[in-house]
C-alpha cells in the first residue's frame, strides 16, 4: 500500500521555539519571554530570544522543506507578534511577517498549515489572570478573527490550540510553565474550560466567515493502560483515561463533558465557573469540527496509586513526559514496564500503543477525520565524520508511520503526518540537549543549517508514497 495523494507528509515547529526576534518589528511580550528569564527556569536559563533565528531565515529554512519534499508545513502563529497586548491594536509588521512566511511557503507548493495558539500568551493577558480569566477567552475569537481574515485567502488547514492539557496542567497543576501556579485543581479546571469556549467560538466564527478551510484542535494524546489485569489497575487507567483523553476530547467531539469527571470535581468543589451559554456554544459548535489533531509521542502505563502522601513532581524533567509521577487527585501513578524500550529522557517507544490509541479515537469518536500533528524522537544525535547520522530518529519515525499505514487500512481516517520537528528547535524547558529535526542547527556555529541522514529518508518516503515501509 502507498499513501493515497491526498495524504499530507509534513513536519511541523512553534514561534517561540524558532523564530527568535522576541522584541523585533513590534512584537508584544510573551508568558515565555518572562518566564524564561527567572533563573533556574529552564535548562541553563536558555530562551527564545533568539531560539533558531527562523525569524530572519525562514526562506533558508523553508527552501531546505522543499528540497526534503516537505508538502505542508505546520507552524504556529505568535499571538503577541499579531496584538502586541492581547486584545488592542493589530501590529502590521506581524502580520507581514507571516504574509511572507505563507507566500514562501506557496512558492514551493508547500502547503500551510497553522497553529494559532501554541502556548506563547501576550504577557499583559497573563498578568491578567491567563486562561483563568474569560477576558481572554474573548480576546483569542480576536486574535483568530484577524488571522482568518489576513491569511485564511491562502491558509486553508486551522488549528486552534496545541495540547491544552499541557499547558494548563503544567501551568496550574505542576508549575512547570507560566503562569509556574502549582496544585490548583480549580484554576487548572477553569483553564481548560476556557480554552474549550474559545476553540469553541472561533470554529463557530470561522464557518460564518465562510472560508471554505478546515479548522480543528490539536490534543496531547497519551492513551493510559493499565499494567495488568488487576481490577484496581484497570480501574486507574479508566480514571485516567477520562481525567487526561476525554475531559479534552469528548467537549470537541461529542459537544459535553464526560459525566465521571463532572460528577467528580463537582463534589470536590472544581467545577468551572461556566455558563449555560457556554455549555450550549460547546454543544452546537462539536459537529463543525473538521478534524482532530493527535500528538502522540508514548503511552503511559499506570497502576493504582498505593501512597497516601501525594506529592506532585513539579522538576523541570519530571514535567517533561518520562513515568514516575503521581496523578494530582493522587488516585494513580505511572510507572516503566520490564519489556519497555526508552528514549535516553526515559519515554517509552511504543507503535503498537499508538495503533491502538488510534483504534479507541475510532470506537469512541467515530470516523472524524484525524491528522497526526506530532510524532518523532527526541535524542541526543551523533555526528560521525561531520554526517549527524540520526538511525534512531529513522526507525521510530519508520515504525510510527507503520502504524499510521495499518490504521488507515483499518479504515481509521488519518489524513496527514506531521513529524517533530521539521527541524532543530529550542525546548521550552531544556534548552538545545536533545534534537527532534530533520535539519541540524549547529548552536556552536552561526546557526548553520546541516541536513541529517532522517532528512534524506523523510525525501524518500515523500516521493515512494511510504511504499517501502
Amino acid at each position: 500500500m502507498k499513501f493515497a495523494k491526498d495524504f499530507l507528509f509534513g513536519g511541523a515547529s512553534a514561534a517561540y521555539q524558532v523564530e527568535g526576534a522576541w522584541n523585533e518589528d513590534g512584537k508584544g511580550i510573551s508568558n515565555w519571554d518572562v518566564f524564561s528569564k527567572i533563573p533556574g527556569k529552564t535548562f541553563e536559563n536558555t530562551n527564545g530570544d533568539v531560539a533558531i533565528d527562523h525569524y530572519h531565515r525562514y526562506k533558508e529554512d523553508i527552501k531546505l522543506m522543499a528540497e526534503m519534499g516537505l508538502e505542508s508545513y505546520r507552524f504556529s502563529i505568535s499571538w503577541p507578534r499579531i496584538i502586541p497586548d492581547g486584545d488592542g491594536k493589530i501590529n502590521p509588521k506581524g502580520i507581514e511577517f507571516y504574509n511572507n512566511l505563507i507566500n514562501e511557503c506557496l512558492k514551493y507548493g508547500i502547503v500551510p498549515f497553522a497553529t494559532l495558539y501554541h502556548w506563547d500568551l501576550p504577557q499583559t493577558l497573563e498578568e491578567d489572570g491567563g486562561w483563568t480569566n474569560k477576558r481572554t477567552v474573548k480576546a483569542f475569537v480576536k486574535y483568530a478573527d484577524t488571522c482568518f481574515k489576513a491569511f485564511g485567502d491562502r491558509v486553508k488547514h486551522w488549528i486552534t490550540f496545541n495540547e491544552t492539557i499541557v499547558f494548563c496542567s503544567l501551568g496550574y497543576l505542576t508549575g512547570g510553565h507560566p503562569p509556574a501556579i502549582e496544585n490548583n485543581p480549580i484554576k487548572y479546571f477553569q483553564a481548560t474550560h476556557n480554552v474549550i469556549t474559545a476553540h469553541a467560538k472561533t470554529v463557530s466564527h470561522y464557518k460564518e466567515l465562510r472560508q471554505f478551510g478546515e479548522i480543528g484542535i490539536t490534543h496531547s494524546f497519551t492513551p493510559n493502560f493499565s499494567v495488568d489485569n488487576k481490577e484496581e489497575n484497570i480501574f486507574a487507567a479508566y480514571h485516567a483515561n477520562q481525567y487526561n483523553v476525554a475531559w479534552f476530547f469528548d467537549p470537541v467531539l461529542k459537544g459535553t463533558y464526560p459525566e465521571y469527571v463532572v460528577k467528580q470535581i463537582k463534589e470536590k468543589g472544581w467545577t468551572p465557573n461556566w455558563t449555560d451559554e457556554e455549555l450550549e456554544i460547546i454543544k452546537s459548535s462539536a459537529e463543525k469540527n473538521d478534524f482532530i489533531g493527535v500528538n502522540y509521542y508514548q503511552p503511559a502505563r499506570v497502576i493504582k496509586n498505593d501512597n497516601q502522601q501525594v506529592k506532585m513532581e513539579n522538576s523541570r524533567e519530571n514535567s517533561a513526559g518520562a513515568p514516575g509521577n503521581v496523578s494530582f487527585d493522587g488516585v494513580w501513578k505511572t510507572v516503566r514496564i520490564d519489556n519497555g524500550k526508552y528514549t535516553k529522557w526515559g519515554w517509552e517507544i511504543a507503535p503498537d500503543a499508538f495503533l491502538d490509541g488510534l483504534r479507541i479515537i475510532k470506537n469512541n469518536y467515530g470516523d472524524i477525520k484525524i491528522y497526526i500533528t506530532e510524532n518523532g524522537l527526541g535524542d541526543a544525535d551523533p555526528i560521525i565524520d561531520e554526517e549527524i547520522v540520526d538511525v534512531p530518529r529513522i526507525k521510530y519515525i519508520e515504525a510510527h508511520l507503520r502504524v499510521v499505514k495499518k490504521a488507515i487500512e483499518e479504515g481509521i481516517n488519518i489524513k496527514g503526518y506531521y513529524a517533530w520537528s521539521v527541524i532543530d528547535l529550542l525546548s521550552w524547558l531544556n534548552g538545545y540537549k536533545k534534537q527532534y529535526g530533520f535539519i541540524y542547527v549547529d548552536q556552536k556555529n552561526n546557526l548553520n543549517r546541516k541536513k541529517k541522514l532522517s532528512f534524506y529518508w523523510y525525501k524518500h518516503i515523500i516521493e515512494t508514497r511510504g511504499e517501502d515501509l
